[in-house]
């Protein structure tokens, strides 16, 4: 790429991003950085896992983003009696002209390109692995046959916090599919005014399609092509290597210490990836084509917080895994 086109991709791409953002935010009143949040995920080509109490705003927040792109939507309430079926399809029994039975396959709501999991966590875990495999591969499989997904395909999720009544915790193999998590809070004074303005009057706002799916994808591409110094590669590897307690021949290795005090397990490799890739959207919405270490620190909290896994004293103790991540990047240097 030339450097008047690489002007014209980084303008246009943040030009598109706005339009996305100031769609939803008609809507969407308070939760700027979750919207912000959300959209890098959908721009990385990953998921979202919003936690929050019920009322918040998760569900219409994702109804409005599948309203505001040019994409089929499908919305799936898990509940504990959900089953896998009810998410994938099923092979049902059908009748031809002439009277002969067959088999034929009938799509479940996961063949959609915007999916909306709402209350994840309330299905048992065999429900919760159905989505594993259409995630990852972007594909599902059933009675031995794929069938591919048609792309962009975005799963949107949304539960509850495990202190509340009635949910199960996601197995930590699924919340690494999630390119990021996001806390939802409650809303400030303010932000009350406007949401309550906006529900309790005459007119309902609501968000009109302003990024087709073929822009999307172009997007997603632009986003592959920012290019990353290998210092700041190097950054992200560290960080990621510091949220990992030392274990055997590595016990003298320097690790932050509330990293070997209350971690188990620190984050995958896919944590590396997220963090990478949000520091290259962060980049380019800044209008930069190239990704530094603060857009590595920025991301770093979304994208690996769900991805630490704290041993029984943090869990005992109710340790943040956001401070772990502070204090990581608080002992890294760039």
């Amino acid at each position: 790429m030339t450097e008047k086109d690489v002007q014209a991709g980084v303008a246009g791409f943040q030009r598109d991003v706005r339009r996305l953002r100031d769609e939803v935010g008609k809507v969407i009143v308070g939760h700027e950085a979750i919207v912000e949040g959300v959209v890098m995920a959908l721009l990385a080509g990953g998921h979202a896992l919003l936690e929050g109490v019920p009322g918040l705003g998760k569900t219409m927040l994702v109804r409005t983003l599948a309203e505001a792109v040019d994409l089929s939507f499908s919305r799936v309430q898990f509940t504990p009696d959900l089953m896998p079926a009810d998410i994938l399809g099923t092979n049902v029994i059908v009748e031809d002209e002439r009277g002969q039975k067959r088999f034929q396959f009938q799509r479940g709501p996961i063949f959609a390109n915007v999916i909306l999991a709402d209350e994840v966590n309330r299905a048992t875990p065999k429900t919760q692995s159905a989505l594993l495999e259409a995630m990852q591969e972007q594909s599902v499989t059933v009675s031995k046959t794929t069938y591919k997904l048609d792309p962009p395909f975005f799963v949107l999720a949304t539960q509850n916090p495990l202190e509340m009544e009635g949910t199960y915790p996601l197995p930590e193999a699924q919340l690494d599919r999630f390119f990021v998590k996001l806390k939802v809070t409650f809303p400030s004074r303010e932000s009350l005014h406007t949401i309550l303005d906006r529900t309790t009057g005459e007119h309902n706002v609501r968000a009109e399609k302003v990024v087709s799916g073929a822009r999307l994808l172009e997007l997603r591409e632009l986003v592959r092509q920012v290019p990353v110094a290998r210092a700041v590669q190097d950054f992200a590897i560290r960080v990621l290597e510091a949220t990992h307690p030392p274990v055997g021949a590595d016990d003298k290795k320097p690790t932050p210490p509330l990293t070997r005090k209350y971690v188990r397990y620190g984050a995958s490799p896919r944590g590396a990836q997220a963090c990478l890739l949000g520091a290259k959207i962060r980049a380019l919405l800044d209008g930069r084509f190239a990704a530094s270490c603060a857009d590595i620190k920025a991301v770093a909290r979304p994208t690996l917080r769900h991805r630490i896994i704290l041993n029984f004293e943090g869990e005992a103790e109710g340790i943040d895994p956001d401070t772990i991540i502070d204090s990581i990047l608080a002992e890294i240097p760039e």
